[in-house]
């Protein structure tokens, strides 16, 4: 399989997008979880025939999204969909958010396990919710989910979990055997679990993720599953998600939520979405990339920086660096742009433990990467 080539810096830089668009020019922006490589020939061609065509209106049925993706989901981790239990929504903050709200009413707990992506406390705060953190437990840079804490707070009233899954920032594969007993203690203590699973496409071994509603009749029971097409094809500005239900009771849930979350769902990004499913030779090129991009990370810091802590992660684009014996100060993201010239994410907007951490996106160039090191190593 061959690799996928990262574009020119010069030409990336006249990209419209948050990434390139939210620093001065002279920064090295590395943030923002979109890639740096062109899309799949069979997205752009089939974007480039909608707009030739004038077929810019909005977003109606599109049964090929769920069809697609159920081929897609079966062939990668054998998990059978019911593509009619398969939603459409804007992107997965927005089906996140709209799901819960057919579960939670405001002033509800709902689970998170930091360190984590960091919208999900927006989320939250979107539903007027409150925030009951569980936080993973850590093994050197290794984290996983902390069975006991998320008992403690589901036996104290918490409504719905938001669980990510594969793990961001920590780029953590979790267990069918860790998620089946998650799924016991929901159930038993009637709580819904809501399974983030926009990266689980870019896990370096398949075989590794089991997606929640594949993991057993409980966790179908008990479970949500929202994802996208966005980070592992590269479609985020297009604008569609998926919701997936397995179960009647959730299924009926799905269906309760306002005939909106579908209309504002984007006509591009639905179609694009279910071209990229059956894009699995680019996929894989791109997760060939990302492996070898993964582990260069590695060998730059164990020459140049080898008191910075790394775990090779094990999906998705995203480093997540420990620089505690950098010494830079409160937050080693301030420093790093304000005199490396150098964005990345301050771990401390994952939770209040990671304060000394930053996430790097590595789905890019060697060059860009090593470039991006370099401005660590001259603050170091």
């Amino acid at each position: 399989m061959a690799k996928l080539s990262a574009l020119p810096l010069a030409q990336l830089q006249q990209r419209k997008s948050a990434k390139w668009r939210e620093f001065p020019a002279d920064v090295l922006p590395l943030p923002v979880a979109e890639m740096d490589f062109e899309i799949a020939k069979p997205i752009r061609d089939v974007l480039s025939q909608m707009i030739g065509g004038s077929d810019t209106g909005y977003l109606g049925p599109i049964p090929e999204l769920g069809i697609n993706f159920a081929k897609f989901a079966k062939a990668r981790w054998g998990w059978e969909i019911d593509p009619d239990q398969v939603f459409t929504a804007t992107d997965v903050g927005v089906g996140m958010v709209e799901m819960a709200r057919t579960v939670v009413k405001p002033g509800d707990l709902i689970m998170i396990n930091s360190p984590v992506y960091h919208n999900m406390n927006n989320w939250i705060t979107e539903l007027a919710c409150k925030p009951f953190d569980a936080p993973l437990i850590k093994d050197g840079l290794h984290y996983t989910i902390d069975l006991d804490a998320i008992e403690k707070g589901y036996k104290s009233g918490v409504k719905a979990h938001f669980l990510c899954s594969p793990h961001n920032p920590v780029g953590t594969v979790f267990t069918k055997a860790e998620l089946a007993i998650l799924a016991e203690l929901a159930k038993k203590y009637g709580v819904t679990v809501f399974s983030d699973e926009i990266h689980a496409p870019l896990t370096y071994n398949a075989a590794e993720f089991t997606p929640f509603l594949a993991v057993s009749e409980t966790a179908r029971e008990v479970g949500i599953c929202v994802t996208a097409a966005s980070k592992s094809w590269n479609l985020a500005g297009l604008k569609c998600a998926t919701i997936i239900t397995a179960h009647p009771k959730q299924y009926e849930r799905a269906k309760a939520m306002p005939m909106a979350v579908h209309y504002r769902a984007s006509l591009f990004g639905a179609v694009a979405s279910a071209t990229a499913y059956e894009c699995v030779d680019w996929l894989d090129s791109a997760i060939e990339t990302m492996d070898s991009n993964r582990k260069f990370i590695a060998k730059l810091l164990t020459e140049k920086l080898p008191s910075v802590g790394y775990r090779i992660p094990d999906c998705s684009y995203l480093a997540w660096l420990d620089l505690t014996s950098l010494n830079l100060g409160a937050n080693p993201s301030e420093i790093l742009l304000e005199k490396g010239r150098l964005a990345l994410n301050s771990g401390i907007t994952f939770g209040p433990e990671s304060g000394q951490f930053v996430r790097l996106n590595f789905a890019t160039s060697e060059e860009i990467i090593a470039e991006a090191i370099s401005r660590i190593v001259s603050l170091a």
